[in-house]
């Protein structure tokens, strides 16, 4: 006896209800500090076609977050997990380094030795958005490399980020990374401030910060162009962001490194992109007054280093978006400047971090190092 149609038609459909959602991104462990983590996974639920009267059609994925909360984790140490059951995406990552404690007294009157520092290291790169097989390259140099403690991303993760068929494009470029480590993203120009942005990272706010060991991070908005629908929102909405920076750097003046993340510079090299964000450019003066080892910008597509008045500005937007000129650089506070593509790696010591800025064929493009006083 043949199979029928309507047989072939019942398997298709029983096929289709097994197969259950797909992952189209991560996993990835979010918001890790040293006693807790989130660790989260896009799934594909469903598609939605486009046809339009002339030309292709569009499909666009229904995108879905999963994710799972862990508390009472151990500093330090490496957890593993399998997302979506048995058989699902397998990854890890490590817990932050706690915060170093305060030294006591020993009891005969002399001081105790401080505890021995725990390292860590960490990476930094931004614009990611296009050139998709550059992207991938930037990404396995990155893991060939090493796979670092966490990773900061500068903005401009996906061209438009209310576009949902863009973000499986980016998380399945930066799988193997991404499932090794940390991750804490800025919002970039092309995020848009999309919902999207904060349903993958379990981001409640569009600024943060975090701890990790004697440094603390951060992370602001500076798309001040997205951030509301009216210049009153907008306005308000960065005077809050700017009170919630002066009262976080106050609050974290112990930490032996404290360093800034956004997606704007408020230097450049580029001369068409110079004075385009003269609010991330007021904010030098609080970003000097309470003494910021570094900042690390994107948006511009190419590596910029300058030092001013003893704080380094980092900019690292060469992830892949389409190389800008450095055409136009302060010679006064430069140190280097470069149109390539390049990501930065920052090793943690105790008191010594040292920068390096590679290149994609593992060449330096620049280091250097500080010094916590």
């Amino acid at each position: 006896m043949g199979v029928t149609p309507k047989l072939l038609l019942l398997l298709a459909c029983a096929a289709a209800l097994t197969a259950g959602p797909k992952i189209v991104g991560g996993p990835v462990a979010v918001n890790v500090t040293s006693n807790s983590a989130t660790v989260v996974w896009v799934v594909e639920t469903d598609q939605l076609t486009l046809k339009p009267p002339t030309g292709d059609a569009k499909t666009s994925p229904s995108l879905h977050v999963e994710k799972t909360m862990m508390t009472g984790l151990q500093p330090n140490t490496r957890y593993e997990y399998e997302a979506g059951g048995p058989g699902g995406l397998k990854g890890w990552f490590k817990t932050a380094v706690a915060a170093p404690r305060a030294t006591p007294a020993a009891t005969n009157g002399t001081a105790a030795a401080p505890p021995a520092p725990t390292p860590f290291r960490f990476v930094v790169f931004g614009d990611t958005r296009t050139r998709h097989d550059v992207h991938r390259r930037v990404i396995q140099a990155m893991v060939a490399h090493g796979i670092p403690d966490f990773v900061v991303h500068t903005g401009d993760l996906v061209a438009n980020g209310n576009d949902t068929a863009m973000w499986p494009v980016f998380f399945d470029i930066e799988r193997e990374l991404l499932r090794q480590t940390a991750f804490f993203p800025s919002l970039g120009n092309h995020e848009r401030n999309s919902r999207e942005y904060y349903e993958f990272f379990q981001v409640d706010t569009p600024y943060y910060g975090f701890n990790w060991g004697n440094a603390h991070f951060s992370v602001i908005n500076s798309d001040f162009g997205n951030a509301a629908m009216s210049k009153e929102g907008k306005d308000k909405f960065w005077e809050e962001q700017t009170r919630w920076l002066d009262d976080d750097l106050a609050a974290n003046q112990k930490a032996d490194f404290r360093f800034v993340v956004a997606h704007h510079p408020p230097i450049s090299a580029v001369a068409s992109r110079q004075e385009f964000n003269p609010k991330m450019t007021a904010l030098v003066p609080m970003l000097e007054k309470y003494k910021v080892s570094a900042g690390f910008f994107g948006h511009d597509h190419n590596y910029q280093h300058y030092l001013r008045n003893g704080l380094h500005y980092v900019i690292t937007g060469g992830g892949g978006a389409p190389l800008y000129d450095v055409d136009k650089p302060d010679t006064s506070i430069m140190v280097k400047v470069v149109s390539t593509e390049n990501f930065v790696t920052v090793n943690v010591n105790g008191k010594s971090a040292k920068f390096q800025a590679l290149a994609l064929d593992g060449k330096t493009l620049d280091e250097f190092e500080l010094t916590a006083k």
